[in-house]
């Protein structure tokens, strides 16, 4: 059988590292990406003992050349991509729509959406080209892609704009056995999320904490996502802390 490769971005904390280290121990090759070497290492070592070493790519991902260079490192290594984790992103600043500046703006839309656009056009490139032809790829979307919260415009609108890459992914990959589908996440329990024990804002105005889930269970959630054959394939998933104010929110 031939070894599973996975690319995964954005895998030095948080969710990326969660699903890499959940990979890593259900048998697939890892090829880490992010902006810092020393986080991936950190990931790299968290993989349980006795799995195979990742392959460690520091990568700007809003950067087409680094991008390239992270798929063609992955293949020169291991041959071939069979699953992209498409997780690098980031919230933007928490400011009133008037507040927000054309560069904090372009800033959240480069990592979150063309940075998703980069790494899926690089995967589907190789997934097209190999032997035998197909993979997977996972874009991370959010709760964002279903409802708002306040102050995260930019956020909100690239997040229901992968949902759209999303789906032309999915329907541009069939003749090619490249199947797409996303995770939507509410209240995963990360570094990014911390903020969320003590309080942040509802719909209402309020400032309230809301209940967090374990992000192991996203990392669960994602490995089973990657391991259905390719003439399967999970379109959407939403995993959610059960509590959190999402079904009723506002």
């Amino acid at each position: 059988m031939l070894e599973q490769i996975a690319v995964v971005t954005g895998a030095g904390s948080g969710v990326g590292r969660a699903v890499a280290v959940e990979l890593a121990a259900a048998g697939w090759r890892l090829v880490l990406a992010g902006r810092r070497a020393e986080q991936l290492r950190g990931t790299a070592d968290a993989f349980p003992a006795g799995v195979l070493p990742a392959t460690v790519v520091p990568t700007d991902v809003t950067d087409p050349v680094a991008v390239d260079a992270l798929f063609a490192t992955a293949v020169e290594r291991h041959g071939r991509v069979d699953l992209l984790f498409n997780n690098a992103g980031t919230f933007g600043p928490a400011v009133p729509v008037e507040e927000l500046s054309v560069e904090d703006w372009r800033a959240v839309v480069d990592l979150n959406l063309t940075g998703a656009f980069l790494c899926a056009r690089a995967a589907f490139r190789q997934m097209k080209a190999q032997s035998p032809q197909g993979g997977r790829i996972i874009n991370n979307g959010s709760i964002s892609a279903h409802v708002p919260r306040p102050q995260s415009i930019a956020y909100t609108a690239t997040k229901h704009a992968v949902t759209g890459l999303t789906k032309s992914l999915s329907l541009d990959g069939r003749p090619f056995r490249i199947a797409c589908g996303q995770i939507d996440i509410g209240n995963a329990a990360t570094d990014m999320t911390a903020s969320m024990g003590t309080g942040v804002r509802q719909a209402d105005g309020r400032i309230a904490p809301e209940p967090t889930m374990d992000v192991a269970d996203v990392a669960r959630t994602v490995r089973h996502m990657a391991a259905l054959p390719l003439e399967a394939n999970v379109q959407f998933a939403t995993v959610m802390a059960t509590a959190m104010p999402y079904i009723g929110r506002g």
